[in-house]
């Protein structure tokens, strides 16, 4: 069973990118990225990459985001 915490101050996200843990990400109460890692993190936005040349920008203002941990 996965566990999964809420990222919301950078402190969580850099131990979520360090450790290179998976991430949902969900917008308007909809899963719209499971399973990828964070490869970087400003005060507005969260670039994710799911892929080799895959990455997504997704506002943190807009977005909630947790870790999984299996």
């Amino acid at each position: 069973m996965s566990v999964t915490r809420p990222l919301q101050t950078d402190s969580d996200f850099q131990e979520a990118q360090d450790r290179k843990l998976p991430v949902r990400v969900f917008q308007d109460d909809h899963l719209v990225n499971s399973g990828a890692t964070i490869v970087r993190f400003t005060e507005t936005d969260v670039i994710i990459q799911s892929r080799v040349s895959d990455l997504t920008y997704y506002s943190r203002r807009e977005c909630q985001f947790y870790e999984l941990r299996r």
